[in-house]
Formats: C-alpha cells, structure tokens, sequence
C-alpha cells in the first residue's frame, strides 16, 4: 500500500486556546501514520479489508488536520476525566475521535475496547502512545468495574454501541455527567425517478459492501421507485458479478470474510428467511466465514417493514410507488427511531424535505461523501444518536467538541 496522501501540517495554535504540547503530541502522530502507514495498514488488515483499512488512515489523518480548527471553532472548557465505550470496528478512526481530539482540551482520557478487537486495540494503542504520550489509557478491566471505577466519576462518557447498552449505562449516571451515544440507523439509500440508475447501483455497491458491509453506514434498505426497480437490480447485479473474494491483505480484493460471528449469523438467518426473494448471491460458507454479496428483493415498503441492522454485504430492496406515502414511511415508526442518514438518487423534492427533519441527506452521492470526524454527524433518531446531560436528552448530530461545548455546565468558553 503507499503512504496515506501527505495532508497540510496542523497549524499552530494560540496558547489560550489549546496547550501547545498537546497540539504538537496530535502533530506527532498525525506524522506517524503518514510516515508508517504501512505498520498501521498491517494491524487494520486484521479485521478490516485493504482498502477499507486504507481510507481509515486517510480519515484519521484528514481528522487530526482538522482538530484544532475543530476545537478552536467550538471552544469547549477543559474537562477533567473522559471515559469512552470504543467501538469493535473502525479502531484508528475512533481513536482520533473519540480520544487524540478530545485530548486537546480534556485532563485525563481512560477508554475499553471491545472485547471483539481487544488484541488490535491494545497494540494500536502502543503504537500511538508511543508518539503522543498524553494522559489516554487503556483498561481491561470488566464492565461492572469500568462503570464504577472510571464511568461513575468522569465529566464526559462517549459510548458507542447498541442502543439497549447505552440506556442500561445512561441510567446510572448523574445529573451533570455528558453522555454521548453514537450507534447506527437506517440509512435508506433512495432511488426515485430522473436517477442515474446506473451511477446509483456502483454508489450502492460502494457503501454497501464496504469492509465486506461491515460499516455503520451501511443501508439496511434500498428502497427504489416501482418504475426503476428491474433496471436498478440488473445494474447491481451486473456490478456484484464483477467482485472479487480474498484475504483482507488482497489490494484487489472487494470483499473478503466477515469477521465479527454474530454479523455472520444474522446475515445467514436473513438470507434463510427471505430466501425466496433472493435474486443474486448469498451462498454462506461457515467455515471460511464467507458470505457472498446478496439482493434480496421484497414487498413494497410500509410502516409495518421490517429493516434489520446488518454488519454483512446484503442489500435489502424493496419498491415503492408513491413519494408522499414513502415520506410518511421513512419518517414514523422505527425509521424515525433509527433516524440517522440517508441518500436520495432521483427527483424527489417532498421526500428530501421530510427526510431533512429527521437526518443527515445526501443528493445523488452516498454518506461516505459527508464523512467528516471535524463535523457533527447523525440523525434525530434517539436509536441513533443522542446526547444526554443527566436532566435532558437530545437526539440530534453528535461531535464531542460542539457537545461540550453548547452541552456541559460550564463547557463553552
């Protein structure tokens, strides 16, 4: 792989706003992963494919680029002690977001890993600490032990992961603590009439099977107007035709195993339940952990629609005829529970309007467009995101800066 793209040095700051060590500390090792990208690709190529490994490095750097225009365009007051929740996949992207950056204007900074990458986790860390030696550590210990002894007395807590888990730890806080949970929503990615269905169908294919669909932003449903649906399935199909399968260190690999067992599992148990709508792929292979690309095609959406998560490369279709009802659809229910983004390919002025209440939207592009770690990101889907102060809970965009900032008691300075 060659070196991530060589990015702007972060810029200096001021003294009053950010300490100088702490900014050159995210310098230091902002440089590190351009200058070792190869190191950091390896571990990444664990559990993440080559190429999805090698746009989290471009996004982390770009993040660092960005970090101190971040803090010093929100300002948020010191903190005393964060503690984070890290995800199971995206590990060096979540590292700059929800630890490098907040270093800069945070004390001490402790975080768990998921259990799932524990291993990766810990030697990522190594390597980072190694060049920013700030106050960010990492513990082992069990949850119950985490929620007493780092949780229980930190200012701010970041958790990212199921919904039902935020709540159990969101119920044991206090007034005053700032909790932020990240998780995943929807995502439907529209296809509506004036769409180029074939730049839609290589858009869906990009988001979809990125890192073998093991991406939050992943749609859980690609709904497509009655008129554009047999021309949008044959120009998927003639896309997943051309994939190839292999190991996640293949640079011409496109998929590769899935690599978290329960995102195998619920794949597989999709796939078996909707078997009759299968129009391409879905062969399983248990022992290599492979799953093949899979369109399944349904009923024509509703309310009452089922949309599972998957962390897989399936590609739930369903059809829908009129704009308005597809509105109400996306905006009610667990859709709006879930609320977190979607893509509109098409003409569909009404649609783009409601789904602007309730998420971030993108016009004929997919979500990966918007990905910015320096911007705040979500929906209004309590599912999705929320920030909660102890007394009040807002679903809304989240990112830790603006959030402390416009969200602590005495966070904006």
């Amino acid at each position: 792989m060659s070196s991530a793209p060589a990015w702007p040095t972060v810029a200096a700051e001021p003294e009053d706003r950010v300490d100088g060590r702490r900014a050159a500390a995210v310098r230091r090792v902002r440089d590190f992963l351009v200058d070792n990208a190869d190191t950091v690709h390896a571990l990444l190529c664990e559990i993440s494919t080559h190429r999805a490994a090698r746009y989290e490095i471009e996004s982390t750097v770009a993040t660092l680029d960005g970090a101190l225009d971040e803090v010093a365009t929100h300002r948020p007051g010191r903190v005393p002690r964060l503690a984070a929740f890290m995800p199971s996949n995206v590990i060096l992207y979540s590292y700059a977001l929800y630890l490098l950056v907040p270093a800069l204007y945070t004390e001490r900074l402790v975080f768990r890993p998921s259990s799932r990458v524990k291993d990766q986790m810990r030697r990522l860390h190594a390597l980072l600490a190694e060049q920013h030696r700030l106050p960010i550590t990492l513990t082992t210990a069990s949850q119950r032990e985490f929620l007493q002894d780092h949780v229980s007395p930190a200012d701010v807590v970041v958790f990212t992961g199921a919904y039902a888990n935020a709540e159990q730890i969101r119920a044991r806080l206090t007034p005053g603590q700032l909790f932020l949970f990240l998780g995943s929503g929807v995502n439907p990615f529209v296809v509506a009439p004036g769409a180029d269905v074939e730049r839609a169908a290589r858009d869906a294919l990009a988001i979809r099977v990125l890192n073998t669909g093991q991406d939050c932003l992943g749609p859980d449903l690609f709904t497509v107007h009655a008129s554009l649906l047999d021309p949008f399935v044959d120009a998927l199909v003639s896309e997943l035709k051309g994939l190839r399968y292999g190991p996640y260190t293949d640079p011409d690999a496109d998929f590769g195993p899935i690599f978290y067992e329960s995102a195998l599992e619920d794949g597989a148990q999709f796939l078996a339940r909707n078997r009759g709508g299968i129009v391409h792929g879905g062969h399983v292979d248990f022992r290599a952990r492979r799953l093949d690309p899979a369109v399944v095609v349904g009923d024509e959406v509703t309310p009452r629609t089922h949309v599972p998560e998957f962390f897989a490369p399936i590609f739930n279709v369903a059809s829908y005829r009129d704009e308005d009802a597809l509105a109400a659809t996306l905006t009610t229910g667990t859709f709006t529970e879930r609320a977190l983004g979607s893509s509109v390919y098409g003409h569909a002025p009404a649609l783009v309007e409601a789904l602007r209440r309730r998420t971030t939207v993108t016009l004929d592009t997919t979500l990966l467009s918007i990905d910015d770690g320096n911007a705040p990101f979500g929906g209004y889907g309590r599912m999705a995101n929320y920030i909660s102060d102890g007394r009040e809970l807002r679903a809304e965009p989240v990112l830790i800066s603006k959030a402390v900032a416009a969200h602590r008691p005495g966070g904006g300075r």
